[in-house]
């Protein structure tokens, strides 16, 4: 292990890889460089490749702190991170990608962060002086698309603008490694739900492109994404209010269909249908609003208003209806969408819109 003296805590940085030969030998230059006077370690936690790339991170190892762990039975790149964890020597644990498109020039900013009071600190693309200039559009929509995501179905994650990089630096104590169940590559999110991060800060970066090799970006990573949010939503407990509030708003409709049926067949406002409508509508809101601040969000009502929250709760309804409205005008009159489609696309946004707005405001 490499003593430089000027750091207490000793310094891992785990650097997960599957066929990356031709980068090993320019990264860990790189990567050493930039630890120039820290304690540190270099965890390569390799996935058998047989590219050798295992062993022209042995042969370095005469030359840099590195330590090669090889899995012959495991594939994943955030199964990898959880599996150097367990092997790391050091406080301050740093991840990274083996493909040079996380500079490790950066690294000493995000241990400065550290050493600043930060539990966690990531690298982010999204912040002022940070970017991914090379990327092109549909990339770009993609990375958007699962930021997005990540936001709307994991809200304590909203005030980090990348949770999603791959490249970030914690203090072991603040982890909880015993509930790390990854899947896919997205480790960032799974280490920062599970542990105990009071404060998170970023440090930007710009994404390079990838220096030799071939990218691991395929279609079925995106769904191994999906497969983790929704296991991360489960452990965090966010799941069950998603489907609480899903079935208060499906009893929502019975209500809505029950007010407008009374009043126009035993109601006298048979003439006056668009009435019947608009209470059925308010009468709905009211039910729902009574459902989910007794079932869904119960435990998040104390010395809150309750007359508060309802304004508040109608007021977004309200909201995601002009949202349905318009979306259903949009898509069917200027793009020409089958009417059916564009309402359930309206009501599936207007659904997102209810619900992370309602869990973040009214029921904050």
């Amino acid at each position: 292990m490499h003593q430089g003296g000027t750091v207490a805590d000793t310094v891992s940085i785990i650097i997960p890889t599957y066929n990356e030969k031709d980068n090993i030998a320019p990264l860990l230059s790189r990567v050493a460089q930039a630890l120039s006077g820290y304690n540190y370690e270099i965890l390569i936690v390799d996935d058998n490749s047989q590219d050798g790339t295992i062993e022209a991170a042995s042969e370095l190892a005469s030359r840099y702190p590195v330590k090669v762990i090889v899995r012959r039975n495991e594939r994943g790149l955030a199964t990898a991170v959880v599996h150097g964890l367990k092997s790391a020597a050091g406080q301050i644990i740093g991840v990274m990608d083996a493909d040079l498109q996380h500079p490790p020039e950066v690294i000493p900013e995000l241990i400065e962060a550290i050493q600043e009071g930060a539990d966690m600190v990531v690298a982010s693309r999204y912040i002022e002086g940070g970017g991914c200039p090379n990327w092109g559009l549909s990339r770009k929509i993609i990375s958007r698309v699962a930021l997005v995501i990540s936001h709307l179905l994991l809200p304590s994650t909203r005030p980090v603008k990348d949770p999603l990089s791959g490249f970030f630096m914690f203090r072991r104590q603040n982890a909880a490694p015993e509930k790390l169940k990854p899947i896919g590559y997205k480790i960032s999110l799974e280490v920062m739900l599970t542990g105990r991060f009071k404060r998170v800060v970023e440090v930007p970066y710009i994404f390079e492109d990838r220096s030799a090799g071939k990218s691991k970006l395929d279609p079925g990573q995106q769904l191994d994404y999906l497969r983790h949010l929704f296991s991360l939503m489960a452990r965090t407990g966010e799941l069950g209010m998603l489907l609480k509030f899903m079935a208060v708003g499906l009893s929502g409709v019975v209500v809505n269909e029950g007010v407008y049926w009374l009043l126009t067949r035993f109601g006298g406002l048979a003439a006056y249908d668009y009435l019947a409508v608009l209470a059925g509508i308010e009468v709905s809101i009211i039910t729902n609003f009574i459902l989910n601040d007794t079932f869904t969000f119960a435990g998040r009502r104390t010395g809150k208003s309750f007359i508060g929250r309802l304004l508040k709760f109608n007021l977004i309804c309200l909201a995601g209806a002009a949202i349905q409205w318009g979306l259903f005008m949009l898509f069917t009159r200027v793009f020409g969408v089958y009417d059916l489609l564009s309402n359930f696309i309206g009501i599936v946004v207007a659904f997102l819109w209810n619900y992370s707005v309602n869990r973040n405001w009214t029921w904050k």
